[in-house]
């Protein structure tokens, strides 16, 4: 019998929190969040799961080896699906440190867990987790920055230029260790930029729309010319799922939404949908503010989905407006979340 305990690491954070409730709506699994709730983790965002039987909520931070050793010797989880990450890219070049423990040493203890838990040694899979399944989240930033034209693939060379992508790199490279000398059932995606309900207030989408609503001056790096490849959430949720189903072990999984879009267009297209949503005497557009650029900013990041697309049926359905209406509405009905 497949077991269908799910761990899921950083639940109650952005990302994790979409898909904690697409897999309790398209499956049957029993699913364990496993969170620490510091700043960016927020049990208001599993609200939805409260009273599901197939839902349990566990306080507790990845870098405590024997918390987690002991939560897999409790639980037996059969599958991981590994969110928990300092995230922000600003916070990683004030404060690196915190980047180092949680994604670099918190990955290790969850991976060598589960190795200890459903592996005899190297290449040896016990018989119970014959299914199991360890997917770690990444983040197309390991790949570097590109020019103008260009797309990052799977087999792009890693060049990280913040803390943050470095220490996410550092955890893609120990996840395929992991893979290549002990034959440990892990897969990995490397995701665009990410937006939607639940997303943490310090991110560039949700504060254009607090400083907007505020009638505060709107902060934009630079030029704002930087250009990103814009992904929603729940189009990454579904993506997530079909490779912790389907994904060939061992293999990198991109996932873009072939959204590219300049930092001062997100701008505009939120002032614009707000002037006709929330209307004031001026546009929205006049609180635009260019700030001095952040250090080491990368210009361009675009992901080639192909991969993802032939090999397991995936195509995000959002386009970035169609997207960002739906935030902007799911932002105006949860204004404390700004």
């Amino acid at each position: 019998m497949e077991n269908n305990k799910v761990l899921v690491t950083g639940g109650a954070g952005f990302i994790g929190s979409n898909f904690v409730q697409y897999i309790l709506e398209c499956s049957n699994d029993e699913v364990f969040v496993l969170d620490n709730l510091t700043y960016a983790g927020d049990l208001k965002n599993l609200a939805f799961a409260e009273g599901n039987s197939n839902y349990h909520f566990i306080k507790g931070d990845i870098c405590d080896e024997s918390f987690v050793k002991g939560l897999f010797n409790e639980h037996n989880f059969g599958k991981v699906v590994h969110f928990a990450a300092e995230s922000h890219v600003d916070n990683s070049i004030s404060g690196p440190g915190a980047f180092i423990q949680t994604n670099i040493v918190g990955t290790f203890h969850l991976l060598h867990a589960a190795y200890l838990t459903w592996m005899d040694g190297p290449n040896k899979l016990k018989d119970a987790f014959i299914h199991a399944r360890f997917l770690h989240i990444s983040t197309d930033e390991v790949y570097g920055t590109l020019g103008a034209s260009g797309l990052f693939t799977e087999e792009t060379p890693y060049a990280p230029n913040s803390p943050y992508s470095a220490s996410k790199a550092s955890s893609d490279f120990i996840v395929r260790s992991y893979f290549h000398t002990y034959g440990m059932p892990v897969v990995t995606t490397n995701c665009s930029n990410n937006y939607g309900p639940n997303q943490h207030k310090e991110k560039l989408i949700p504060t254009i729309i607090r400083k907007a609503l505020s009638g505060e001056p709107i902060p934009i790096y630079g030029d704002g010319q930087n250009i990103r490849d814009w992904l929603y959430v729940w189009d990454h949720c579904i993506g997530i799922k079909l490779v912790l189903d389907h994904g060939i072990l061992g293999e990198t999984y991109n996932i873009g939404g072939r959204n590219e879009r300049k930092n001062l267009y997100i701008a505009e297209a939120i002032c614009e949908l707000l002037d006709q949503l929330r209307p004031k005497e001026r546009s929205h557009k006049e609180q635009i503010t260019f700030v001095t650029d952040r250090p080491g900013h990368d210009f361009r990041y675009a992901i080639d989905a192909s991969k993802i697309e032939e090999n397991l049926g995936w195509k995000a359905k959002e386009d970035f407006e169609s997207g960002i209406l739906k935030t902007i509405e799911w932002y105006l009905e949860h204004t404390d979340r700004l």
